[in-house]
């Protein structure tokens, strides 16, 4: 016999921690291979994890509602043979007997100072956190974190701030000589007060759902992490909505598959990206990681109005019926709550179509650790100036507005406008006579 650890997986790249929401199974249940075993929540998705092996659950190591770092183990499963180099079944049954729950933050708190060397790690939920409630960068360093590395988790940085409520008069003052110093030196980030809020008159109160907190505290973060700077450009799709009328039906029926607008824009934006790469990267404190793979993720609007970013991996790599097919996949698993831990990880890039609401355009909120977003908006039919060899003439064209957010810390205006209006110019330069 042997002792199989499930750890809680890493769900995206931005992602340090989960929410348990509830286990599909009890101590004693026999699991399959891939059957789920427990739900759990991030700010990006609810996710069942499934089962990498079968045997049966001997322990369980959180409890609904535990906020779990990332790479931690959750649950003992006794699996039914021992596999090369596991250890002996007595020594499981001392494995067992010897690893009773023990918090993470005393697993770690000794290894702190110990694996601590440089610049310490902050995600950005923590980061915009302690900005809104003037934690100082001194503060955090003394923060004993029970995540992975020892890093602060955001229950952390709760927890010390629940704390600091009870410190003495000293210290409080302390600390505020320390942030009145701060509010100096840089007014760059003065204190954020929530603003007070009044009821009156015929007003219905609706608490937001978790998801929607989820997305509240990520939008945030993102406005705090990311000076945002948006550009425009109109773009004649003309040749594009009158190819996909053309082709739609027997596409259709020759591939199973409806055809829309959406692989086409990413196919442009994938080839724009290869030619502008710096658009496809994070940034860590002074560091720019550029992303090599080419990831878009298109947002999707869930039938709760909450939003999912799922991703399509490798999209530079795909033809259009490649990404029509990938397109519908995740659109369909999307709606029917049905997309797994990996279709939202490893975006290095997102798209989000505000024209399906009818919007002309939007000036959307970067989907961090990401350092741009672009939207495209409605396709109207408009008059438009078209040059040819015998003069100027106005027609009646299909137009489109895309937007692109990006990162001002990284992304200049040269390089986010440069970006955008080579999108455009694939958009434009569709072939209208290919065949798929």
């Amino acid at each position: 016999m042997a002792i199989y650890e499930l750890v809680m997986p890493k769900m995206g790249e931005s992602i340090m921690e989960a929410t348990i929401l509830s286990w599909a199974k009890n101590i004693g249940d026999h699991i399959d291979v891939d059957e789920s075993i427990l739900e759990i929540a991030t700010d990006k998705v609810d996710s069942e994890i499934p089962s990498p092996v079968e045997g049966t659950l001997t322990k369980i190591l959180f409890n609904v509602n535990d906020v779990v770092p990332i790479g931690t183990v959750i649950a003992l499963i006794e699996t039914g043979a021992a596999s090369a180099g596991a250890p002996s079944s007595d020594d499981n049954n001392q494995v067992e007997a010897e690893v009773p729950y023990v918090p993470v933050q005393a697993e770690v708190k000794s290894e702190v100072s110990s694996s601590y060397k440089g610049e310490r790690f902050y995600s950005p939920l923590v980061k915009n956190i302690a900005s809104q409630e003037g934690v100082t960068k001194e503060e955090l360093d003394n923060i004993q974190g029970s995540g992975q590395d020892g890093r602060v988790t955001k229950n952390d940085l709760l927890n010390y701030l629940e704390s600091r409520t009870t410190t003495s008069s000293q210290a409080v003052k302390t600390t505020q000589a320390v942030a009145d110093k701060s509010d100096q030196t840089d007014p760059v980030k003065p204190a954020v007060e929530k603003p007070s809020v009044s009821y009156s008159g015929d007003v219905e109160i609706i608490e937001m759902d978790r998801m929607r907190k989820l997305i509240a505290d990520h939008m945030v973060m993102s406005k705090h992490t990311s000076p945002h700077v948006t550009s425009y450009v109109e773009v004649d799709v003309t040749n594009i909505v009158r190819w996909r009328d053309r082709i739609k039906k027997e596409f259709q029926q020759k591939n199973g598959q409806n055809i829309t607008f959406t692989p086409i824009f990413i196919e442009a934006v994938a080839k724009a990206i290869h030619d502008f790469p710096m658009i496809n990267c994070s940034v860590d404190g002074t560091t720019i990681i550029r992303k090599k793979n080419i990831n878009i993720g298109m947002a999707a609007a869930l039938p709760s109005g909450n939003l999912i970013v799922p991703v399509i991996k490798d999209a530079d790599n795909m033809n259009l019926l490649g990404l029509t097919k990938a397109v519908n996949d995740l659109a369909s698993r999307a709606r029917n709550n049905q997309l797994k831990p990996e279709d939202i990880q490893g975006g290095t890039f997102t798209l989000t179509n505000v024209g399906t609401f009818g919007n002309v355009m939007g000036t959307p909120i970067i989907n961090q650790p990401q350092v741009a977003i672009m939207a495209v908006g409605t396709i109207k039919k408009k008059p438009a100036v078209l040059e040819t060899p015998e003069g100027d003439v106005i027609a009646i064209r299909h137009m489109m507005f895309l937007s692109l957010s990006y990162d001002h810390r990284v992304v200049d205006g040269s390089l986010g406008g440069s970006f955008l209006r080579r999108t455009a110019d694939y958009l434009e330069a569709f072939d209208h006579n290919q065949i798929i």
